[in-house]
């Protein structure tokens, strides 16, 4: 179980200089791309490329559930907010939301064509979950090893 970890991920002390970025987005279809976009030049920065195509998967698949299932599209003031944070050896990609309601795997049906995003957050990382934020509405993360030899301090 890795809630003790995430409680502690964003906290400054726990991070050195340059080694979370975070980025708001607005409630709009546009903010996937613009959290693709952030993600990759984030990583590129960090000198973890060989991570990209992964953490910019699941960085849309968080954001798009955001989107979906916490915010309404064109809602104002209610931002989704990515962060990624880098450790020696792991990332993670966390996306908060201001909904307090769950994330839920569902089921997936083969023919639709939604449905599998937390199914994709799962394969492509080694472990996510969600934390509430007492009242303020919740942060779904994902967890990503990343080898020591790539990192840049």
């Amino acid at each position: 179980m890795l809630e003790p970890l995430w409680q502690g991920v964003l906290a400054p002390e726990r991070l050195a200089a340059n080694h979370g970025a975070t980025c708001e987005l607005p409630a709009a279809l546009e903010s996937v791309r613009e959290a693709r976009r952030f993600t990759t030049a984030t990583l590129r920065h960090w000198d973890l490329a060989a991570l990209r195509e992964s953490i910019e998967l699941v960085a849309s698949e968080l954001v798009t559930n955001a989107l979906r299932y916490a915010v309404p599209v064109g809602a104002v003031g209610t931002p989704i907010r990515l962060s990624l944070v880098r450790w020696t050896s792991r990332v993670v990609c966390a996306v908060r939301d201001p909904s307090g309601v769950a994330p839920i795997a569902k089921d997936p049906d083969y023919v639709a064509e939604t449905g599998r995003g937390l199914h994709l957050v799962e394969s492509y990382s080694e472990n996510w979950g969600w934390h509430p934020l007492n009242g303020a509405g919740k942060v779904v993360w994902a967890l990503f090893l990343a080898p020591v030899t790539m990192c840049k301090e």
